[in-house]
């Protein structure tokens, strides 16, 4: 007999008129540490580590916001589709946030916060980065709880077992036995993704400690590397998403992203080439 990684069949706790969804609980853990590691990163920047607390309120409701319009907009279906509710795009608790939309709109938030505390941008977000990417693979046991966002089916031993779920309840649906029914054994992807940023944002880390990074580069190889990992995750992936000339549209987003963060990388130190050169003296013969 193989044994699989189980996965659990609650994902909400009833405190009377108070319910804790596991979702939301992943989501704040991997906000606290990112602010945490952002705020100890500044200090070496030469900021105050309060500083973060002042720019994370912006980029973290602005962060939110933007990852479930991302997912709405993307996965139409159970808000705009036949059966669907509108007022469930309010439900963050029941998942479904967009990274890229989280990503983008927090970026906006940040760079309100620093141009309100007087922090520079670059310097924030290349401080941010690392704490980002590990916030992410936190929140992505989100999905374990919830038994969402898998592959196909597999009997590798590190295959996960997914029960049939009750999304508004928070728990697995039970047989007439009271047994939660089992769909399957499928790859786990939100482990596989997990893992992967959990590597990238060690490289970070010891990319910006060993090397010599004009600010914003550290910003970009975080925004050019985690599509790399992202695409692979999505070509296993066999929910639901919205289809472009035959592929998903996350991998059609991670091109674009990748692209993106190349182009910040090569960006920022052509700008610090200008700025040196810019600030070199200038010499005069005298006669």
């Amino acid at each position: 007999m193989l044994t699989y990684l189980p996965s659990p069949t609650t994902a909400a706790l009833h405190l009377g008129p108070l319910t804790i969804r596991a979702y939301a609980v992943c989501i704040l853990i991997g906000i606290a540490l990112a602010v945490w590691l952002t705020g100890r990163r500044l200090v070496d920047r030469g900021y105050e580590r309060e500083v973060v607390l002042d720019v994370a309120a912006y980029a973290v409701i602005l962060g939110i916001i933007g990852g479930r319009l991302y997912h709405v907009v993307t996965t139409p279906g159970p808000y705009f589709g036949e059966g669907g509710h509108l007022v469930d795009a309010l439900k963050i608790w029941n998942g479904g946030l967009g990274i890229w939309g989280a990503v983008a709109l927090g970026a906006v938030g940040a760079w309100i916060g620093c141009r309100r505390s007087g922090v520079s941008f670059l310097a924030f977000t290349d401080a941010a980065a690392p704490g980002v990417v590990f916030a992410q693979a936190i929140g992505r046991w989100g999905n374990w709880f919830n038994n969402e966002l898998y592959g196909g089916p597999t009997t590798r031993p590190w295959g996960l077992e997914i029960h049939q779920w009750d999304q508004s309840a928070g728990r697995a649906v039970t047989d007439a036995s009271g047994h939660p029914v089992l769909l399957g054994v499928f790859q786990p992807t939100f482990l596989y993704e997990s893992a992967f940023l959990v590597v990238l944002g060690v490289f970070l880390l010891l990319l910006d400690h060993r090397r010599r990074l004009v600010p914003g580069q550290l910003l970009g190889f975080y925004v050019a590397g985690y599509p790399l990992g992202r695409i692979v995750v999505e070509k296993l992936r066999t929910d639901e998403a919205e289809m472009i000339l035959g592929q998903r549209l996350n991998v059609w987003t991670s091109i674009v992203v990748f692209l993106l963060g190349l182009w910040i990388i090569w960006y920022t130190r052509r700008r610090a080439r200008r700025t040196e050169a810019a600030q070199e003296p200038e010499f005069q013969d005298v006669g």
